[in-house]
């Protein structure tokens, strides 16, 4: 490429472009083992007791699953133990058992 055609495309940049250059950067050097990148593993439960989860919020099968958005029948088969929530649902579990109040006010707005 000429240096004229490098100097246009450069004028042509973003910061968003920018930023996406150097975070592939970062990866490629973190595949590679030349930089320690900082990662999470989150861990989910296998079993959720969901009964208890309710329990503690006060409210009936009907009330949780309206304010949570959940089926009353799929409610019913958790705590009945006839089904087991999903990996996706149980952290939606997790979050509603830790912050149900920040459950709530995100689902209202």
């Amino acid at each position: 490429m000429s240096l004229r055609i490098q100097r246009s495309v450069a004028k042509r940049r973003t910061k968003l472009g920018l930023a996406l250059e150097e975070g592939a950067r970062e990866i490629l050097a973190h595949v590679k083992g030349e930089k320690v990148l900082p990662t999470r593993r989150i861990l989910l439960p296998e079993e959720v007791d969901v009964k208890r989860i309710r329990a503690k919020a006060g409210m009936s099968q009907a009330e949780f699953a309206r304010a949570f958005c959940i089926n009353p029948r799929t409610l019913q088969e958790w705590e009945q133990g006839r089904r087991k929530p999903d990996a996706t649902t149980r952290a939606y579990l997790a979050v509603i058992a830790k912050n149900r109040g920040a459950v709530l006010e995100a689902l209202a707005r």
